[in-house]
Order: structure tokens, then sequence, then C-alpha cells
């Protein structure tokens, strides 16, 4: 298997944990604060937010470009707080189908890429991991930390 689909897999995997991290919360649970100023529906805010904004970032790798220009993310809290407020008052489900569509968006602009953009030290390959597997992996875990309290 190539870097590229094992890459796949991995979001995959990582997702289907994210989410059942947040299987059968209720509405209140949802928007219950506990990650500093956030609860799971900015975290699902911004986790979508980070996928919309990593698509156009991916097609551009595909074209030869720089994923984004140098410094245009330094600053995450501020692109978080936008992803957040962008998404501030929507309901949870929506929030649920938003995180699933651009879940699916993203991995469909990664496997769109040629396997020669995957593998170790690939741009592609950080900025898939960064926004999906591995971007999962750390939500789930503070999601299933804070409701063992």
């Amino acid at each position: 298997m190539g870097a590229k689909q094992e890459l796949l897999e991995k979001a995959e995997q990582e997702f289907d944990r994210f989410k059942a991290a947040i299987k059968d919360l209720d509405e209140a649970q949802m928007g219950q604060v506990w990650l500093g100023g956030w609860g799971v529906r900015e975290i699902l805010a911004h986790v979508t937010g980070w996928h919309r904004e990593m698509i156009p970032a991916l097609e551009r790798v595909g074209r030869g470009e720089a994923p984004y220009p140098d410094g245009a993310y330094d600053d995450f809290d501020s692109w978080n707080a936008r992803f957040v407020d962008a998404r501030k008052g929507r309901a949870s489900a929506d929030l649920l189908r938003e995180v699933d569509a651009s879940h699916r968006e993203l991995l469909s602009a990664a496997s769109r890429l040629p396997d020669e953009h995957f593998g170790e030290g690939k741009v592609a390959s950080g900025l898939v991991d960064g926004v999906a597997a591995g971007h999962y992996r750390e939500h789930a875990e503070q999601i299933r930390q804070w409701r063992q309290r």
C-alpha cells in the first residue's frame, strides 16, 4: 500500500474514533464549555474550518504551487477564532453534518493528488495528517478525557 492510501485510511480510522468520542452527546453537552472557551460545538467548527481552508491548499499543491503563502497561518489562534465565529449559533446537528461533509471533501481533494505528493516529508502528507488524522486524534482524546470527568 502506498503512502497516500495509508494516510487516507488512517484519516478515516481517526475520524471514526473522533465521531465515536462525541456519539450520543445531547445539545446541552455539546454546548458545555470545558476546553478553555470551547466545547464540542467549537471543536467541530474549528475542525471544519481547517478542512475548508486546506482543500484549496491541496489543490495548489497539485498544481505544483506552495500550499499557502509563508506566514499565512502563523497566528493559529486568530484562525481558530475565525472558524468558530463563522459557525456560531448553528445547531449541533448542522455542525455534525458539516464536519462529515468537509472531511469527505478534504479526503477527496487529497485522493485526487498523484501519489508522488505523499510520503515522509512531503507537503501533502503533513497537511492532510495535520488537519485530518492527527487533528482528529488530538481532539478525540480531549473529548474522551472530558467525558470521563
